[in-house]
């Protein structure tokens, strides 16, 4: 069959347009009859964008001549794509355009378009119903007013088709799996879908600037590797074509590199990347997801929480700031909430004050099994399985009885038992003697927002705390390990532990030779930047701060896809849709 190419559509005569929408048929319909015609209107229907001495965008155009009055300029050519179109009478259009999400209003008026050009005024009706909602077009004009007073771009020729939209864009999309099916659709007509990406870039920017200003350093750290360190977390496994004998995982956080670079000299540095955490996916959690974090030399616990509210009230001010002049679909956001001091809950105290009962020794081996008898006798239950380590269920009595506190108000709570903190210092608490970390956990709303503590720099004291993490997990037999079999800490370099999750131990061989070297002392805090998003957005799913959502949206993104091709070539081998069906 003989097709003509012109520009980015492929169009044969005979071509069956039976499986397009009506809009998209009669789009291309219209365009090849223009491309076809003796005169055409225009001659490309994806032209290559011509340089022009005098080009804005829409912005620049505002901030230029916002303080014009009704006296017109010189000629100026403005890009942008048509979100309204408006027929005053049969010689005046109206339309609007928006570019970096401003919009601007633009005249085009037959008699100052065309001129004199008596033998072409036909072109103008050809125009009006030519242009469609979504086009992207060039407009060649002067800046002027209208009698309303409101600033326009009045076209002096037929502004030029750039790129034509052949899907028309709906005015309403509500239907959830549709909007993160058409992602781009969504942020198209949902005001607030592009309002919350937008929030993000800006947040994203202002930490940087904010770590910039204290003089820290931003490095870029290896997300591929043989040890998925920094956090205890099932990883992703890979393998490279170079290293066909040994698996690499994908970073579950950067801050053993990060403290890595700390020895090296970098006494303040901190990354805004992407971390990876092969786990479910629900309204808080992706398995792919930003995190920011940072590293102080010479910095205590004090100091972190001093920047934690600093950072926290600064995002809160310039979102608001956001909010109210720009982002304006947002919710606003009451700065009283992010007010310092925030306040301070001690882990141990405040959890058996909640109990009602007091907690045995929590560095002891046997430490979980006598936790969970003293529950049982309390009558105090714990959902879901039974916890396979200590850490774990004091993390899910934490969130039980400590974290809804920050439903009220922001929350930092401390001092956690060492036994959660495998990286964290730890010291021997003076009122509860308990063996606790130098950490503490931001909390606001019920969500964790920062983690932060003062690093374990002692070569020998973190052996022993991987250990420790080792030994009070329960067996695959599901009976709980009291006591297991000694480990020769020269040994530990040569293990990678695991625990009946899959989570992977938080410490690589490497990193344990570059302690002997000398970190300072140093603190570190952490925070998944789309938590922060959610924050300040409104935003009640990780979804809606993903720019095209969670690994769920993106690989039934892909699945849909090639369902169609499979669907396709199905249909073209039994000539239906029927036994593709099947």
């Amino acid at each position: 069959m003989e097709r003509k190419f012109h520009a980015a559509i492929m169009i044969a005569p005979e071509e069956s347009f039976e499986d397009l929408s009506p809009f998209k048929t009669q789009r291309r319909t219209v365009l090849w009859e223009e491309q076809q015609s003796e005169d055409p209107l225009y001659p490309e229907s994806h032209p290559r964008l011509e340089h022009k001495r005098q080009r804005y965008s829409v912005p620049e155009f505002i901030e230029a001549f916002d303080a014009i009055e009704h006296a017109e300029m010189e000629e100026v050519t403005v890009y942008g794509r048509v979100r309204s179109k408006r027929a005053a009478g049969k010689y005046l259009i109206f339309l609007d355009i928006v570019n970096e999400f401003e919009r601007l209003q633009v005249m085009v008026n037959r008699t100052k378009c065309m001129g004199n050009q008596e033998t072409r005024k036909h072109k103008f009706a050809m125009f009006r119903n030519l242009i469609e909602v979504g086009d992207h077009i060039s407009i060649t004009g002067v800046p002027t007013r209208t009698k309303a007073g409101q600033l326009t771009i009045a076209a002096t020729e037929l502004p030029e088709l750039l790129s034509p939209a052949m899907e028309q864009i709906p005015e309403k999309l509500t239907d959830p799996k549709t909007r993160m099916q058409e992602r781009h659709v969504d942020m198209l007509v949902n005001r607030e879908a592009i309002d919350v990406l937008r929030l993000r870039s800006e947040i994203t920017k202002h930490m940087r600037d904010h770590f910039h200003s204290k003089r820290f350093l931003e490095f870029q750290t290896p997300i591929l590797a043989e040890n998925a360190g920094g956090a205890v977390a099932r990883p992703f496994v890979t393998q490279a074509t170079e290293f066909k004998d040994r698996d690499l995982a994908l970073r579950i956080a950067p801050e053993l590199w990060l403290k890595r670079l700390v020895i090296g000299g970098v006494d303040k540095v901190f990354e805004i990347g992407p971390a990876f955490r092969n786990e479910g996916i629900d309204g808080t959690h992706n398995p792919e997801f930003t995190m920011c974090e940072f590293y102080s030399a010479y910095s205590n616990l004090n100091d972190l929480i001093k920047e934690t509210e600093d950072i926290l009230y600064s995002l809160a001010e310039h979102s608001q700031n956001l909010i109210s002049t720009q982002l304006t679909s947002l919710p606003p956001i009451d700065l009283e909430k992010f007010k310092r001091p925030y306040k301070r809950i001690e882990f141990v105290p405040a959890l058996e004050e909640a109990l009602g009962l007091r907690l045995p020794k929590l560095s002891a081996q046997g430490a979980l099994p006598e936790l969970l008898a003293i529950l049982k006798l309390s009558g105090i239950k714990v959902p879901g399985e039974v916890p396979n380590s200590l850490s774990k269920l004091l993390d899910r009595l934490a969130a039980m009885y400590l974290e809804p506190m920050s439903f009220e108000q922001p929350i930092l709570i401390m001092n956690h038992p060492a036994c959660m903190s495998p990286l964290a210092k730890s010291f021997l608490c003076p009122q509860t003697y308990q063996l606790i970390s130098a950490r503490a956990e931001l909390f606001i709303g019920g969500r964790e927002l920062a983690n932060m503590y003062e690093e374990e720099n002692d070569p020998e004291a973190q052996k022993q705390k991987l250990l420790d993490h080792r030994n009070l997990v329960n067996k695959p037999d599901g009976t709980i390990a009291i006591e297991e079999p000694e480990v020769d800490p020269a040994a530990v370099e040569a293990v990678q532990f695991e625990d009946d999750d899959g989570d992977c131990a938080p410490l690589d061989q490497s990193f344990i030779k570059a302690l002997d070297y000398g970190l300072p002392p140093t603190g570190g805090w952490g925070c998944g930047v789309e938590r922060m998003v959610m924050l300040f957005s409104g935003a009640n799913r990780i979804s809606d701060c993903l720019s095209f959502g969670t690994l769920r949206n993106v690989v039934g993104l892909s699945a849909a896809e090639e369902t169609k091709k499979a669907g396709a070539v199905a249909e073209d081998k039994t000539g239906g849709k029927a036994e593709a069906s099947r």
